[in-house]
């Protein structure tokens, strides 16, 4: 594929993201992904032959883009303690799109949770991601045991805050919640 074919490609994959999270899949379109990349109708159907295959193309963008992040955060943070807190931070730290459009994966997910189930595992693999990178946190501080459970828990009591946050449109619960879930970890880090 030529520069300029990719980058078109992207800019679709791109575009169908944003649409994803905002909207829902359901809800977006091929006219919407295409008013969104700024791409003739036709050029679309060149790189993706159905919203199925945009859904999957965007799954396979988020998963490369937080397998770097994650990376990066193994590389560059001392700590499992710190990694483990830094993942909190991106709850506060994303509450304005939290609480406009829910979590980008959480959404994904429940939206396939009930009707069909190669699309529920597709987007399985975002929470995956972070569950495997969790767990190994929690292994490298000590609790290589518990530490499938710690991860599915962190990720449990995040998605429930996210949610309550966005039905009440309370960023201060969100804030807190973030807040107890640090302590959760320092708790955790002084008994490992």
């Amino acid at each position: 594929m030529s520069a300029k074919s990719e980058l078109t490609r992207q800019r679709i994959v791109d575009a169908a993201n944003q649409l994803f999270y905002r909207k829902g899949f359901h809800r977006t379109s091929f006219s919407d992904v295409v008013a969104e990349a700024d791409v003739p109708r036709g050029n679309i159907y060149y790189y993706f032959r159905s919203k199925e295959e945009i859904l999957k193309a965007v799954i396979r963008h988020r998963l490369e883009t937080i397998g770097t992040m994650l990376a990066e955060w193994s590389k560059n943070i001392d700590r499992p303690q710190r990694r483990l807190e830094r993942f909190v931070r991106i709850m506060y730290d994303s509450t304005p799109a939290l609480l406009r459009s829910g979590c980008p994966m959480g959404s994904l997910a429940m939206e396939f949770a009930k009707d069909d189930a190669e699309m529920k595992g597709e987007s399985k693999k975002l929470f995956d991601i972070f569950q495997q990178w969790l767990a190994q946190q929690f292994a490298e501080m000590g609790y290589r045991e518990e530490a499938q459970e710690l991860s599915l828990q962190l990720l449990a009591r995040g998605q429930g805050l996210i949610v309550v946050s966005q039905v009440y449109q309370d960023p201060g619960f969100l804030e807190r919640g973030t807040q107890e879930l640090d302590r959760w970890i320092d708790e955790l880090a002084r008994y490992a």
